[in-house]
């Protein structure tokens, strides 16, 4: 199994000083640096665009991964690429035309993911699992940080590794909602290398760092 990496999303983060924040945690260990791009029509709640990518991008070396939770995200992926996006995760419910978006990313020279919503099932990637090189499993319902963990995302997980490994693809799994030392050991047994934290890390006692350490130090523990 690949190496868990973890992701904190700084929908999470005090955006007074998001530059020393995403330094903070990649001081601590952190793998990438996760992005939620929200219009507040895919989901309910407005966050940021292609200007805040490109701050991230020049207050890190680590790679962006970035989550666009946006209607008609085709219009937008040479804007977030321009703007220093390493990786590029779309809706399966807002592409239409999945096949020829994960193309598109692919174009760009960025890494390509999809993301699922709790109530999307997995055989919704059968016909494109073989280009992509992440999935990302919502294990909440995506528009908010800060809420619990739906516990059914672990079986799911376990079910798109089980597609995975019979189709012979290389996707990671990677996991976001409601991640925390106490779900993150379950998840990974599942088959989760990629761990998006946003309340976990910035909301941690000590500060973010800690946050980071906490996570990483979890995942020697028993699920």
């Amino acid at each position: 199994m690949a190496a868990v990496q973890i992701l904190p999303s700084i929908l999470s983060a005090d955006f007074r000083c998001l530059g020393q924040q995403i330094a903070e945690v990649e001081q601590a260990g952190a793998d990438r640096i996760h992005v939620d791009v929200m219009d507040g029509r895919f989901v309910p709640n407005i966050t940021i665009g292609p200007l805040v990518v490109e701050a991230a991008r020049k207050s890190t070396s680590l790679p962006l991964d970035v989550h666009l939770m946006i209607v008609e995200p085709e219009r937008y992926l040479a804007d977030f690429a321009s703007a220093g996006a390493d990786i590029i995760l779309v809706h399966q419910e807002a592409c239409p035309h999945l096949h020829r978006t994960v193309e598109q990313i692919k174009q760009l020279d960025k890494q390509a993911g999809v993301v699922l919503n709790p109530s999307t099932p997995i055989t919704s990637l059968e016909e494109v699992i073989d280009l992509l090189d992440q999935v990302l499993i919502m294990s909440v319902n995506p528009g908010f940080g800060g809420q619990r963990f739906i516990g059914s995302s672990t079986q799911k997980v376990r079910r798109l590794q089980r597609l995975l490994q019979e189709r012979g693809a290389q996707a990671a799994i990677e996991i976001d909602g409601g991640i925390d030392p106490t779900t993150a050991p379950a998840v990974v047994a599942a088959g989760a290398s990629l761990l998006v934290a946003g309340s976990a890390v910035f909301g941690a006692p000590g500060g973010p760092g800690e946050g980071v350490r906490r996570l990483r130090a979890s995942l020697s523990q028993e699920p």
